[in-house]
């Protein structure tokens, strides 16, 4: 009698088993089938911005390098030849460049164009001009982060990096070892078993290596997304951790607009208020006095002066460096030269340093070379990863239908439900998404034979 009853308790246990597994395994297929090739997208433009420093350095070398002649010019003799070769110009944005050999930089807008107009600060001439919507890394890093269609791209970005999450937690809960046959096939690949084991080795073993190098860098591209990211960045400045009060060097008063309406600065400087200029004698101080400030101030050379456009507008210093602890943002008064808010690093919330680091990590520039091939490492794992996904369920699906195993619905699955409960409240737009499953699962799917039986085949 013990032994009968012993086995109809396992019984609907390991029912209940292989009904998780297969509800897992179904939404890890669907998730790669619908997802992969975007995550392929993002990992090759990933790999090429990695680079983008020495990309660039190659393709307008004509235009960064100029040969050291004696003593610099005065940035406003560059200004004023600028304004001479383009007289009905708006100046934006002037950058001194980070080196002794490097070019400086006139960002103007003529004719509804916006062109970066490239000056010898040793004879105040001007070598060239681009047009920024040629730029080519400008073109990859509009791809990178929204598939060049604006704001749905920029959604759709997001969507496919939340559900790589649920595609890592997926993998990772098929992936765990169901017996103590040792490390074969979880930690390294059988590539001598046979080709199913191979093929299914080869797409799971280097997921799992390389399943907290993608986390990583899913969750450090995150910050930048629109609905994701401005919401962290919303909780960030209200629970304290977003710019403190101590940034501001006086009782200037705040216009009521953030940084990033005016100025591309760091992540942790997008929600600073912006100040106001006194307006005292109505004649602004020139860029010469700010690049001095800016010197003064130590400033990392590699920052950019925004140029203010109205009467109680400021200058705008910002700087993107190669390591997170030189970021910087300044504001100062167009009219006193005074500064008006100091914001750098070591002002961060632990949030906005852990950010900081995060992204230049993600873009490679953090430790240099090293940053960057392990970086493209993860990437092209991520790729190969995603093709061998594809090449393992193609060589397993039937002549007809997708493959997938029959599994309850969602809500039958309690615990596989409450992970995906979970997941939806962490990244929105997965949540949203999974509610659109649902609600065509049961107003298609279950209502049409043929498209079940597809599925389900």
């Amino acid at each position: 009698m013990k032994k009968e009853e012993t086995k109809t308790a396992a019984a609907p246990d390991k029912q209940k088993g292989s009904a998780f597994h297969k509800t897992v395994w179904r939404w890890h297929l669907y998730a790669g089938l619908l997802f992969a090739p975007l995550l392929v997208l993002l990992a090759v433009t990933g790999s090429v911005y990695l680079f983008k420093a020495e990309i660039e350095n190659v393709l307008y070398q004509d235009y960064y390098e100029v040969p050291v002649q004696g003593e610099r010019v005065a940035v406003s003799e560059q200004i004023d030849e600028v304004s001479r070769l383009y007289p009905e110009a708006v100046m934006t944005k002037y950058r001194p460049g980070e080196s002794d050999t490097r070019s400086s930089e006139v960002t103007i807008t003529a004719d509804g164009e916006s062109l970066t107009v490239f000056m010898d600060p040793y004879t105040g001439k001007r070598i060239g001009e681009l047009n920024n919507e040629d730029r080519i890394m400008d073109k990859i890093e509009e791809i990178h982060g929204e598939l060049m269609a604006g704001t749905l791209g920029d959604r759709i970005v997001e969507l496919a990096a939340s559900w790589a999450v649920v595609l890592i937690v997926t993998g990772l809960l098929l992936w765990l070892p169901k017996k103590k046959n040792g490390m074969a096939g979880v930690l390294f690949p059988r590539l001598r078993k046979g080709p199913k084991l191979r093929r299914r080795d080869l797409h799971v073993v280097p997921a799992v290596w390389l399943s907290a190098g993608l986390l990583f860098l899913i969750m450090t591209g995150l910050p930048w997304s629109g609905l994701w990211g401005a919401n962290f960045q919303a909780i960030t400045t209200n629970t304290g951790e977003g710019y403190p009060p101590s940034v501001w060097v006086g009782d200037a008063p705040s216009s009521g607009v953030e940084t990033q309406a005016i100025a591309e600065v760091p992540w942790a400087a997008e929600t600073l208020d912006v100040p106001l200029s006194s307006v005292e004698g109505f004649v602004p101080v020139s860029l010469d006095q700010v690049v001095e400030t800016a010197e003064r101030e130590n400033i990392h050379p590699s920052y950019s002066v925004f140029i203010p456009q109205e009467p109680e507008g400021v200058y705008t210093l910002s700087v993107f460096p190669p390591k997170a602890q030189d970021e910087a943002t300044m504001h100062i008064d167009q009219y006193s030269g005074a500064v008006l808010a100091d914001y750098r690093y070591d002002n961060y919330g632990v949030i906005g340093k852990v950010v900081a680091w995060g992204i230049t990590l993600h873009k490679g520039s953090q430790f240099g070379l090293v940053n960057q091939l392990v970086s493209l490492f993860i990437c092209l794992g991520i790729i190969f990863v995603a093709i061998s996904g594809f090449y393992l369920w193609w060589k397993r699906k039937p002549g007809t239908g997708t493959g997938a195993p029959a599994a309850p619905a969602l809500f039958k699955t309690k615990s596989f439900l409450f992970i995906m409960i979970g997941l939806g409240i962490l990244f929105p737009l997965v949540g949203l998404s999974i509610v659109a499953v649902w609600l065509f699962d049961w107003l298609v799917i279950q209502r049409i034979p043929s498209v079940k039986k597809w599925l389900n085949a």
